[in-house]
């Protein structure tokens, strides 16, 4: 028997999210049949948080029936990427019907980095008034924030000076460790959120590189943006990597055919915990030409 994904506290949420948190992205292009497989086997998993978001193609359609059937068992959040509070409160909504359920664990203003849209997202009549109405509405019980890219951190930094998101949301893998700026800003985030009880959510721990810009859709194996690592021992030391540190939660994969093997590396790492040191992760690295997705 495979070992159970361990649970934490979700930040100052009251829920005891699993370490490992289903990435619902990888229900965007799928059948419905896929769909449900899928959330099927992150259920038979234990896995108890599901995060989804307005902008990933069918994927709310495609866990609406789902939850609607198993809403109790779950921490459910998605996300807004509109910037005006008409916009996002109308989106917020929509994502309320699609998902069949009359309230959200956590909304969450996604992937506010660029500096134009993160003043337009925090000013009067920017999206934050409308997710702070949808709580103080009982529509959402957490407010949250999430982004990409190598400044994302500081950006972060900024909006939890702004307000006090319960939950952020942005990269980490070993080869950005290289990135020493980057990895500077979210120690300093990390530590924020530890002192201010915000949960902490990773993605992109399995990302080798990014795509081959000559390579056409066709030919890409996965239907992630980014090329992921795909042989099982590499997943495994990757996964290990992200879980082994502590105040982390690990957001899992874009595409459903390389989420079991995610879910399998969580469990292993849970049944043998332990970090990868710098030397076994730096082999990984030149084994596979593992690159910074962002730079």
């Amino acid at each position: 028997m495979t070992a159970q994904i361990p649970t934490r506290p979700f930040g100052r949420t009251g829920h005891d999210s699993t370490r490992v948190i289903f990435g619902a992205a990888a229900l965007g292009a799928v059948t419905q049949d896929e769909a449900d497989q899928t959330l099927d086997l992150v259920r038979q998993h234990g896995i108890n948080h599901l995060d989804v978001a307005h902008s990933y193609g069918d994927a709310e359609e495609r866990m609406g029936p789902f939850v609607a059937e198993h809403r109790d068992e779950f921490f459910l959040a998605t996300k807004t990427g509109e910037r005006t509070a008409e916009a996002a409160w109308a989106e917020i909504n929509q994502s309320l019907e699609r998902l069949r359920t009359d309230h959200l664990d956590l909304i969450q203003l996604h992937n506010l980095v660029d500096e134009q849209e993160w003043q337009t997202a925090f000013a009067k009549g920017g999206a934050l008034e409308a997710a702070v109405r949808a709580k103080d509405e009982g529509l959402v019980a957490n407010i949250g924030v999430t982004g990409h890219g190598v400044t994302v951190a500081r950006q972060h930094l900024r909006s939890l000076a702004e307000y006090d998101f319960a939950s952020v949301l942005l990269p980490y893998n070993f080869p950005m460790t290289r990135n020493a700026a980057y990895i500077a800003d979210f120690e300093e985030l990390s530590a924020l959120c530890a002192e201010r009880g915000v949960a902490m959510q990773t993605i992109k721990s399995i990302t080798r590189a990014p795509w081959d810009e000559a390579l056409a859709d066709s030919d890409k194996f996965a239907s992630t943006w980014y090329e992921p690592l795909r042989d099982p021992s590499a997943i495994e030391t990757a996964v290990a990597w992200v879980l082994g540190r502590e105040g982390v939660f690990l957001n899992t994969v874009g595409d459903i055919h390389i989420l079991p093997l995610v879910i399998a590396a969580a469990e292993k790492a849970s049944e043998h915990p332990g970090r990868p040191d710098d030397e076994a992760m730096g082999e990984l690295e030149r084994a596979w030409e593992m690159a910074p997705l962002f730079v």
